[in-house]
């Protein structure tokens, strides 16, 4: 190994040793007869990839420090995001892609410019050295509240259907008929991060945080970014996930205030 600007930097046979805990991972799933050796040996490959592409990409974003480049990157991680989200979700009688890249959008460069421009202090707001990487970490953390949220959405709709029905029909309208459901929704989706705030520190150091004691950082400064960054995260999983319930509770519903969902 070799010290590369206050971290050690890993070469490629170095990083293919390390490559050996998959190989653990595939072990296991032979000996258990789990089946999951063609996912892991796939999910391995496009990681790796995806990653260098990643690495090459921002090195020429960092050289290029350009507004439209950043925001056409950022618009990038979020629409993968929204296609994981709709992979993780089997209901499509209802459309949600939509509303849920906007939300996304809005919310997670809102708080980000918020973030970097005046909490950090970045001059411009946008430098990517700063913005991508923390937005990156809003998108992959809120995409994962999301998921929760919508799949807890739709399936408590077609399990209590019944029960939505029946206080439409004594006059209720589609909000007031499926309030409980949004905000069993809503909580699924923030009890992650949530949990995420409780344990920080305790029970486990998260990336960025041990990223920049890694490169040297004073530890107290790399704390202090890490309290910013979880706070974000909480702020934006909150907002776009209440802003994306609460559009696709009212594409649940017909014009006459029936539900469109099938059991």
């Amino acid at each position: 190994m070799t010290i590369m600007q206050g971290a050690l930097d890993i070469s490629g046979f170095e990083l293919s040793i390390a490559a050996f805990f998959v190989v653990m991972a595939g072990v296991i799933s032979v000996w258990n007869k789990l089946q999951l050796e063609k996912d892991l040996m796939i999910g391995t490959v496009r990681c790796v990839l995806q990653l260098l592409a990643m690495g090459y990409v921002l090195r020429i974003i960092f050289d290029v420090q350009s507004l439209w480049i950043v925001l056409t990157m950022f618009a990038t991680m979020v629409v993968f995001a929204c296609r994981i989200v709709r992979g993780n979700i089997k209901e499509r009688q209802v459309p949600f892609i939509v509303p849920a890249f906007l939300s996304m959008m809005v919310t997670y460069t809102a708080v980000s410019a918020i973030v970097t421009g005046v909490i950090i202090g970045v001059e411009p707001w946008w430098r990517p050295q700063y913005f991508i990487p923390l937005a990156g970490m809003i998108v992959g953390n809120s995409m994962t509240a999301l998921s929760l949220s919508l799949e807890r959405l739709f399936s408590d709709l077609k399990t209590k259907r019944e029960e939505v029905e029946m206080r439409l029909c004594l006059g209720a309208t589609s909000e007031e008929a499926s309030r409980q459901t949004v905000r069993d929704a809503l909580k699924a989706g923030m009890i992650p991060s949530i949990n995420s705030l409780a344990g920080v520190g305790l029970v486990f150091l998260p990336g960025m945080m041990t990223g920049q004691i890694l490169s040297g950082a004073d530890p107290m400064l790399a704390v202090r970014y890490q309290i910013v960054v979880m706070f974000m995260i909480v702020a934006s999983t909150a907002i776009s996930v209440v802003a994306v319930l609460y559009i696709v509770r009212g594409r649940c519903f017909g014009p006459a205030q029936q539900l469109l969902l099938k059991p």
